[in-house]
């Protein structure tokens, strides 16, 4: 029997990875899809756990060979996919797919699994609460951070697409309200 699946989205920011990794720690047999990307690799990411970190011409060679159940490229030469193979092979293990994925990523995957899946997309308070923990990691330079923020604005008006949304200004609290929609939907 295949599992089911929990999309997690939201602008880049809003805190949905600490969300997933929280619901990691504690609903038994949900399992991360780890997405690929051709942007670098952070100094605290390690390949194959955070992302599959490939080079542009690798992940358009893998566009071609229709790997991806879905692809996006997020920025310019910034590609980011679902490996298809990922959902199989989580699925495979009995388990079930939680995926930590753009915004426009979590909606393509939501057409081609509609019931089996819950889509829950995280709403930082507000774009400048945003902005402020983008600059607080210190990983973006002034280019990316406009970047980014120009795209949370798209992403934001996204939200109603979604199947449930949760404000993000607790974390404590945000969580608390992920893990119960999560274990709601998945003892369905």
């Amino acid at each position: 029997m295949k599992g089911k699946l929990l999309i997690v989205s939201a602008p880049s920011g809003a805190g949905k990875t600490t969300i997933v990794k929280e619901l990691l720690n504690v609903i038994p047999n949900l399992k991360f899809s780890v997405s690929a990307t051709s942007r670098s690799k952070r100094d605290n990411e390690t390949d194959g756990k955070d992302y599959y970190y490939l080079s542009v011409s690798e992940f358009k060679n893998k566009i071609k060979n229709d790997e991806f159940l879905e692809w996006e490229e997020v920025y310019k030469n910034q590609f980011y996919g679902t490996f298809k193979s990922e959902i199989e092979r989580i699925w495979h293990d009995g388990n079930h797919v939680v995926f930590d994925v753009d915004v426009q990523g979590g909606l393509n995957i939501k057409k081609q699994y509609k019931k089996k899946s819950l889509s829950i997309f995280i709403m930082p308070p507000s774009l400048k609460v945003l902005e402020n923990r983008l600059k607080a990691r210190q990983t973006e330079s002034k280019k990316t951070l406009k970047a980014r923020t120009l795209k949370a604005r798209q992403e934001i008006m996204q939200f109603s697409n979604f199947d449930k949304v949760i404000v993000n200004d607790d974390l404590k609290s945000a969580f608390n309200e992920a893990k119960k929609m999560v274990s709601e939907f998945l003892s369905k």
